[in-house]
């Protein structure tokens, strides 16, 4: 009888190691995410063509309203050595795939000075020309949706996504940058 005990416990122990977690979760990418505290863009060109929209408005409420999330959860700005990469994809008119693992980054020639929009001058990773590929073990497919933002959070030393956030809202088009403020929100939240 006490063999049968020992081998059933055996047994179990065996079966209870064996239903370990398989990889990463959420959770430990936002955990991850969490331990850094500095960060910069990974700019993107001007990608909002049409002239119903002005890109460079739209795009300054986006990163204004990003930063202030970053700040409020204890993030400073670092162009130089950053822990973390924001990519943000808005989009308001160009059907572009962001859905894909790898995502390529969108920068003419890649090389430094090459224009990117005025609005990342001061944000800019310094050595932004150099990333070309990010990839991520983890990286959720987002469908094309007009009127929306993604936001990618990317380690820069791996080039790997940490963490993609979006929302199931449409920025609306009646008070359009106070819409893209509590767009962004709602994906801070989501995040924190």
């Amino acid at each position: 009888m006490k063999f049968l005990k020992i081998n059933l416990l055996f047994l179990a122990t065996i079966l209870l190691a064996s239903c370990g977690s398989s990889g990463p979760t959420a959770k430990d990418d936002v955990k991850k995410l969490k331990s850094y505290d500095s960060y910069a863009y990974l700019p993107n060109k001007d990608t909002i063509i049409s002239r119903d929209y002005d890109n460079t408005a739209i795009n300054e409420t986006i990163l204004q309203t990003i930063n202030a999330n970053m700040r409020e959860n204890g993030f400073r700005m670092d162009k130089l050595q950053a822990d973390v990469l924001v990519h943000v994809h808005p989009m308001f008119d160009e059907k572009v795939a962001v859905n894909a693992n790898p995502v390529y980054t969108n920068y003419p020639y890649y090389r430094p000075g090459f224009y990117i929009g005025p609005y990342y001058k001061d944000v800019a990773y310094d050595n932004y020309f150099t990333i070309q590929r990010i990839n991520g073990p983890r990286v959720s497919q987002i469908p094309y949706k007009e009127r929306s933002i993604v936001i990618d959070f990317i380690d820069r030393r791996s080039n790997e996504i940490l963490w993609r956030g979006t929302s199931d809202e449409t920025i609306g088009t009646n008070r359009l940058q106070r819409d893209i403020r509590e767009y962004i929100d709602d994906i801070f939240r989501e995040l924190y």
